[in-house]
């Protein structure tokens, strides 16, 4: 009887954790996105720059050791490998241009994706059965993604922004999240404790 409910206890206790400590993560996060923004972005890209690395030594140790793969293979892992390492440590050596040509890159992508989408959109228009909705929505994506091209730093800054609020705003939910299932669990602590006992 006793290990049933133990379980449910240890469940529950784990879920809470859990929940608390991705809110508080996600809350701190998004609390220094908004206060220290160019901090943070070279951060990221210091830890992009750092995965560009290890994949680099990755792919080398592929071309080098792999006795399965033919010679043109291992070729290009060890110079795909090389352009890895380059790559990180260039980013390293000049963190804060790397993590601005980083946003602007990722920005610009962005809004490629946006106009690709909308004009993807526009050619379902006629097998979709909400054509006013596909429409529109094809029009917003199409003119999202111009504004953010024609403006990719403003739009850079307001993704950051958006990025930083909606961390805290999860890390809030997360934590009360946390709190409330307190009471979740006792009353299925207590369902358990009256299944088992009956």
């Amino acid at each position: 009887m006793s290990q049933a409910v133990n379980e449910a206890k240890s469940l529950f206790k784990s879920i809470r954790i859990t929940l608390a400590v991705s809110g508080v993560i996600a809350l701190i996060a998004g609390i220094v996105l908004l206060v220290w923004p160019v901090k943070s972005a070279v951060i990221v890209t210091a830890i992009f720059a750092s995965y560009l690395v290890v994949a680099g030594v990755v792919y080398i140790g592929l071309g080098i050791f792999s006795k399965v793969k033919g010679g043109w293979a291992r070729v290009g892992h060890i110079v795909l490998g090389l352009l890895y390492i380059v790559a990180g440590v260039i980013a390293f050596a000049n963190l804060g241009v790397a993590a601005a040509t980083l946003a602007l890159v990722v920005v610009i992508f962005i809004g490629i994706s946006w106009i690709v989408d909308g004009v993807v959109a526009l050619t379902l228009l006629g097998q979709d059965g909400s054509r006013v909705w596909t429409l529109l929505y094809a029009l917003l994506s199409i003119i999202a993604g111009i504004i953010v091209l024609f403006s990719p730093l403003i739009a850079g800054l307001a993704f950051w922004l958006f990025l930083g609020i909606s961390l805290i705003a999860l890390g809030i939910v997360q934590i009360v999240r946390a709190i409330t299932i307190g009471k979740e669990a006792k009353g299925y602590v207590a369902s358990v404790q009256e299944g088992v006992a009956g």
